[in-house]
């Protein structure tokens, strides 16, 4: 019995890892599929949201109270960083949005470690601190919530861009730029939102992160780096690629981590990574 707990505790905790790594990839495969701009400073919105979740949980509000505030305000933040700063970016050479999303990468990383200590910070006394068990399994409550959480969210997004009329026109501009003007799409329009729905997946990511997680300036260069995994993984644009590019690199991340060492957990996302890419370069459920 104990023999075959151990793969099913290893299969729920890769499953649960997978599912938080969806929310965290979706965000940054919505603006790739919509706008072609891959956001280097993805992982700095994540922490930005991290250390408002912890700013609300200082003034009494939970984190999972203030969950719909942090998406909000990183909602907020986005539509205006695409207004100020990505859309001029777009107007210049490809390479422009590479080099100006990695500079506010640094510069946002700067201005944490400059005005926060770069000590790690929790959360002062985090609910869900119990565990769950089911026969031979045990889950923490904080990570079942997160896992929950990142699933139903990941779930609302897909119906949205599939389902909405705003998501259909989202999806139109993701397949021709210029069809979907002719058709009276406001693309800069549609940009921005997708931009600033990207940055409210990363917000609500960060928020639930911090039932279990600590923030500190460069939390988010861990979490952004998998995430480019996933979405190479499921294929860039792909909501669905992100979902299973997620679980698969939660279980192969689990199992690593358990059956080789800790220090060698991602030995088996990369190399799944570099198989997948070989073979099928536009990804899992991505398209050519």
């Amino acid at each position: 019995m104990d023999a075959l707990a151990t793969p099913a505790q290893l299969l729920v905790g890769g499953l649960l890892t997978g599912l938080v790594f969806a929310l965290v990839a979706v965000g940054l495969t919505l603006i790739y599929g919509v706008m072609d701009v891959v956001n280097f400073a993805h992982g700095e919105y994540l922490m930005l949201a991290m250390y408002a979740t912890l700013a609300l949980a200082l003034l009494g509000i939970g984190p999972l109270v203030g969950l719909p505030l942090v998406a909000i305000a990183l909602f907020l933040f986005g539509i205006v960083v695409y207004r100020v700063f990505i859309r001029r970016l777009l107007a210049g050479p490809p390479e422009a949005t590479v080099f100006g999303t990695f500079g506010m990468l640094v510069l946002l990383q700067g201005l944490a470690q400059a005005t926060l200590t770069s000590d790690y910070q929790s959360i002062p006394n985090p609910p869900f601190h119990g565990t769950i068990r089911v026969g031979a399994i045990a889950v923490s409550q904080a990570t079942l919530i997160e896992g929950i959480g990142a699933l139903v969210l990941t779930a609302a997004l897909f119906a949205f861009v599939e389902f909405t009329e705003t998501g259909r026109a989202m999806r139109a501009v993701a397949e021709d730029r210029i069809a979907a003007t002719l058709m009276g799409i406001d693309v800069q329009r549609i940009n921005g939102l997708a931009f600033g729905i990207g940055a409210a997946c990363v917000g609500a990511a960060g928020a639930l992160l911090m039932l279990s997680y600590p923030v500190y300036p460069t939390v988010g260069a861990a979490f952004a780096l998998t995430a480019f995994v996933v979405v190479a993984l499921g294929g860039f644009g792909s909501i669905q690629g992100a979902l299973v590019g997620a679980l698969l690199v939660g279980l192969l991340e689990v199992f690593g981590g358990f059956y080789l060492s800790p220090e060698l957990k991602l030995v088996p996302v990369y190399l799944a990574y570099l198989i997948v890419v070989l073979l099928r370069p536009q990804g899992l459920l991505g398209r050519r």
